[in-house]
């Protein structure tokens, strides 16, 4: 007895060791991973100091304060280096960087890619634009991390096609962005270097999971950045941050297996899901996009007609060869535009009503049709639909990316939904559905639906083409061109967007459907609209409502964003959309 007792202390030593010794290791490889990032900081802070030295008379703020296309005239014509815009916007991101930590990594290789476009005989159309990438975007020497410490051991071998057609077109890429862990949250925190905050009030998020795009770009420190979209992680950044976003149709931009994730031969941490639970045949049933981040919608538009050139269908042929038509982006015809400003689904705060309502009357206003439309089925859509996608096999495959890992507290109600025996959630959810207030995070634990046989997997996808062609097809029958109606906003305050998953159904909706759309800002928060927020009460004045009061609380001067939506493929005709929403919020 005494021997099988020493054996089983011993045992259980060893564990506890083992376990140290893991924790201890992780540790080090993040303290590593910051030691490198804090370094380039260092090295770019240096850089910049010595061009400010040798060119001191630089008119930072005159350079930063150019919309995008006029600094491209600017550079094509000579009146402005690329060099001096670089180091401008270098040292403009190293100060935004201290107040929102934002920046994954500086590129160095910038300043080759510098002297790369001046030896280009032909100015592209981003010629000498800097530009900041999201984080699994793949860059050649860096690494694509996704927060996630099993992603800080392999460098990309090469750029993803993306970083090669925006070099080709004469783009500086400079800076890497911060991103949730695993992606899988529109706050944007992680273990390893971080929470990003929202530069208009640091107790706000940036949105994710695009975060450190929209807190870079917002305050300044870059003018156009790429991000990426699965669920609103393009729109939902650009809502919390005040920028206009394009999530486009997936195919239009694609992403490239082995080129953009967080390890050699896996696209994102999405893929790694996908591919895990084997859904991940092509398409995906709920597609990933990249898109564009900025502060104003012509830069959006400038980027995508960059984009999709002859170099981006040479280097992926799976990119339908259209080029970016500029006469629907130009066009002033009136439009046909259905509106909703709710989905019936999850309310949102009053002032993002009320920016659909003063949008939708100064449209009106401004000669176009304007006609009720109502989303069909979304309780459907967020539960049997978007998130059966990724959580088919109850969540085990996300829980697997966290092996190994420590597990950001952002992302701590998710995890242990997920962590629930599989008959226990079903459990819950029987016996919670009659209520009305279920507790936290146990609402989120009803929505969870598995799939159980490859036969229901296929009829999962079905679904979702069902589901599709039902919408058109309503879509069609009022003969709409295009769909105004809310996103999730304003920004929430950190840690809450953990706490309210299924809050985004007013993004989630279009990334099930794989259509074009985008954020506009158009107002902000006021002191009305917060003493509105009071009377609030959501759906039925359940915990879940109150968590999401309290996420948006304290927001006056906040923005507050449109949704502007079109079909498939119509990717001009969403920004000419938002371009006439943006006109006219201005000119309000």
């Amino acid at each position: 007895t005494s021997a099988a007792l020493t054996l089983l202390g011993g045992s259980v030593a060893a564990v506890v060791v083992w376990k140290w010794l893991g924790k201890k290791m992780i540790q080090k490889k993040m303290e590593e991973a910051r030691r490198t990032r804090d370094e380039g900081l260092k090295k770019m802070a240096k850089a910049v100091q010595q061009f400010r030295e040798q060119v001191p008379n630089v008119q930072t703020d005159a350079i930063l304060s150019l919309p995008l296309l006029t600094l491209t005239e600017r550079l094509r014509e000579g009146s402005l280096s690329p060099k001096t815009v670089l180091y401008t916007y270098l040292e403009k991101a190293l100060e935004v960087n201290q107040q929102t930590n934002c920046l994954r990594h500086f590129i160095p290789e910038c300043e080759e890619q510098l002297q790369e476009i001046q030896q280009q005989k032909e100015k592209g159309l981003l010629y000498g634009i800097p530009v900041s990438i999201k984080d699994h975007i793949g860059h050649k020497g860096h690494l694509s991390t996704c927060g996630l410490v099993q992603c800080l051991d392999t460098l990309m071998k090469e750029d993803s096609v993306l970083v090669r057609v925006l070099k080709r077109q004469g783009a500086i890429p400079f800076a890497m962005t911060n991103v949730p862990q695993s992606l899988f949250s529109y706050d944007c925190s992680n273990p390893i270097f971080g929470q990003t905050l929202n530069p208009f009030n640091h107790q706000k998020s940036p949105g994710g999971s695009s975060g450190g795009e929209g807190a870079l770009i917002a305050a300044g420190g870059s003018i156009l950045g790429i991000g990426s979209d699965i669920g609103g992680s393009i729109r939902l950044p650009s809502s919390f941050c005040g920028l206009c976003g394009l999530k486009p149709t997936a195919e239009r931009l694609r992403w490239v297996p082995g080129q953009c994730g967080c390890a050699e031969g896996w696209t994102t941490v999405w893929h790694i899901l996908l591919l895990n639970v084997g859904i991940c045949s092509c398409p995906t049933p709920v597609p990933g996009a990249l898109g564009p981040m900025a502060r104003d919608v012509d830069s959006l538009a400038l980027c995508m007609r960059a984009l999709l050139c002859e170099e981006m269908f040479r280097l992926d042929p799976t990119v339908p060869p259209i080029p970016f038509n500029g006469e629907v982006y130009c066009s002033s015809s009136p439009l046909r535009v259905g509106y909703y400003d709710t989905d019936g689904y999850f309310p949102l705060p009053p002032c993002m009503r009320r920016a659909v309502k003063e949008t939708r009357s100064a449209l009106q206003a401004a000669g176009h049709q304007l006609v009720p439309f109502s989303p069909p089925r979304i309780p459907y859509v967020m539960t049997e639909l978007f998130l059966k996608t990724f959580f088919a096999d109850g969540g085990r495959a996300w829980l697997d990316v966290f092996i190994g890992d420590i597990i950001d507290p952002t992302l701590k109600p998710q995890v242990n939904s997920c962590k629930i025996p599989r008959l226990v959630k079903k459990l819950l959810a029987l016996l919670l559905k009659p209520l009305v207030t279920i507790p936290l995070p146990l609402k989120d634990v009803t929505v969870i639906s598995t799939c159980r046989s490859v036969r229901e997997m296929w009829n999962h996808h079905h679904q979702i083409q069902a589901y599709r062609s039902e919408f058109i097809t309503r879509w069609k029958e009022l003969h709409l061109d295009v769909v105004l109606c809310p996103v999730l906003g304003p920004a929430f305050t950190t840690g809450y967007p953990g706490k309210l998953l299924t809050a985004l159904s007013s993004t989630m909706l279009y990334n099930v459907l794989n259509f074009p759309a985008g954020v506009v800002p158009v107002s902000t928060v006021t002191e009305a609209d917060e003493e509105e927020l009071k009377l609030y009460q959501g759906c039925c004045d359940d915990p879940w409502d109150r968590t999401l009061k309290q996420a948006v609380s304290g927001a006056v001067g906040m923005p507050v964003a449109v949704q502007c939506v079109a079909l498939p493929w119509q990717e001009e005709l969403c920004l000419r959309f938002m371009k006439e929403v943006e006109t006219l919020s201005h000119e309000k």
